[in-house]
């Protein structure tokens, strides 16, 4: 069976496809992954063969562009310096400071141009590679349309505890066609009601809202590549709890200076009877500097998978791939979020009594240092966290996925 992933260009999205992907290779099937330039070396790294001609906007910009779109079209009043331009990255004194008509005037074609070549050349690889399946993301349309051309069956591989068709503002990861490929080739404009089945890697308690039919999968971390010291291993010798902080490398770049909460987090774990590990980047060491408390342990380059067994608690943005290995460990969580995806991960991760979802715009170092020492000190909110991880493992494996996904090929 020839199986074709489409995915993003966010690397953490393309991430939870890498087990479904070793699975179907263990099983003998064949695996290509379309995919932007900037992707190839992420996908290769993990064994799994990239096709890299897909193109579209640069993620995080997108990702501006969309919420200044947003904050206009709601009007009212504006706080300044709470929107980035959407070039510059610099918070916007006024929405009026970027000139949204004169940048469409000068590269929407060209942007669209870009889309409508994205989704030729999947349709052209489709065409000619010929698949049996094509599993997608949900924010391309590429997969659709390829499979929608091509007539295989399409399932769309979701990342976390967000459907297809939630109904809250703010959670539509489904992706549209703005560059009319749709039309083009003769197919009804795309909407989310296309996507007919998807994959859902959640406990069974804690559903994504969807329309589609349900492939269950049990979520098998994947967080990259990379090593453990042998300290990780093992729970901290002097018998206090160890608490992980990770943090978001993107989101101050759609967000703004102020969702960079890592300094405020470290403050007032500083003051919380635990070992607190920071899984960093090296930017993120750089952009600390004198801020990074004495006594936190860091570590760079190691998957979160590796460190989160040994921990009692886990501080994060409420970022899909973090939350799902959190859950998937059965550590405690506080999810600080400040986007409405992220708040609905956070919430559903937790609304089992293992852990707290917070707005970041309103987290403080008290109310920070007070809900961990709540984790770490009231046995309930570990009892949560370890009912929720035995619902998660109680899903298929990817082995038993790829069984259903053969069946539906026939």
């Amino acid at each position: 069976m020839r199986v074709l992933f489409t995915t993003s260009a966010w690397p953490t999205h393309y991430f939870s496809l890498v087990p479904i992907g070793w699975a179907l290779q263990a099983a003998g099937h064949d695996v290509r992954i379309t995919c932007a330039e900037s992707q190839t070396d992420t996908i290769a790294r993990a064994g799994l063969t990239p096709v890299p001609i897909m193109d579209g906007l640069e993620m995080t910009f997108a990702s501006r562009l969309a919420r200044y779109q947003r904050a206009l079209a709601a009007g009212g009043p504006y706080q300044p310096g709470s929107i980035l331009h959407p070039l510059t990255c610099e918070p916007l004194r006024r929405l009026a400071n970027f000139d949204l008509a004169g940048y469409r005037a000068a590269h929407r074609e060209a942007n669209l141009d870009r889309m409508r070549v994205s989704c030729d050349n999947v349709v052209a690889h489709a065409r000619a590679w010929r698949p049996d399946l094509i599993l997608h993301d949900p924010q391309n349309v590429e997969g659709v349309l390829a499979a929608a051309l091509t007539g295989v069956p399409a399932v769309c591989n979701l990342w976390g505890f967000v459907g297809t068709h939630e109904t809250e503002p703010g959670l539509g990861i489904v992706t549209g066609d703005h560059s009319d490929s749709f039309p083009r080739y003769g197919l009804p404009e795309m909407t989310a009601d296309m996507i007919t089945r998807v994959i859902d890697p959640c406990p069974a308690g804690a559903p994504p809202m969807t329309t589609a039919e349900r492939f269950p999968v049990r979520y098998v971390p994947y967080n990259g590549v990379g090593h453990a010291p042998d300290w990780v291993r093992a729970k901290p010798a002097d018998g206090r709890p160890r608490v992980l902080v990770s943090w978001s490398t993107a989101l101050s770049r759609v967000y703004g200076q102020h969702s960079y909460l890592l300094p405020t987090i470290l403050d007032a774990l500083s003051k919380v009877d635990a070992e607190v590990v920071l899984a960093a980047t090296p930017a993120d060491l750089e952009r600390l500097g004198d801020e990074l408390p004495s006594g936190v342990r860091v570590l760079v380059g190691c998957p979160l998978r590796l460190i989160l067994p040994s921990c009692a608690a886990v501080v994060h943005h409420g970022g899909a791939g973090t939350t799902m290995t959190a859950v998937l460990a059965g550590v405690p969580q506080l999810a600080l979020t400040f986007e409405a995806e992220q708040a609905m991960q956070g919430r559903r991760a937790v609304a089992g009594g293992g852990g707290f979802q917070q707005d970041g715009t309103e987290a403080t170092a008290e109310l920070i240092r007070d809900q961990v020492t709540a984790l770490l000190t009231a046995p309930r909110y570990a009892e949560a966290a370890e009912r929720l991880r035995a619902e998660a493992l109680d899903r298929p494996t990817p082995a038993q996925l790829v069984d259903d996904l053969e069946k539906l090929v026939g």
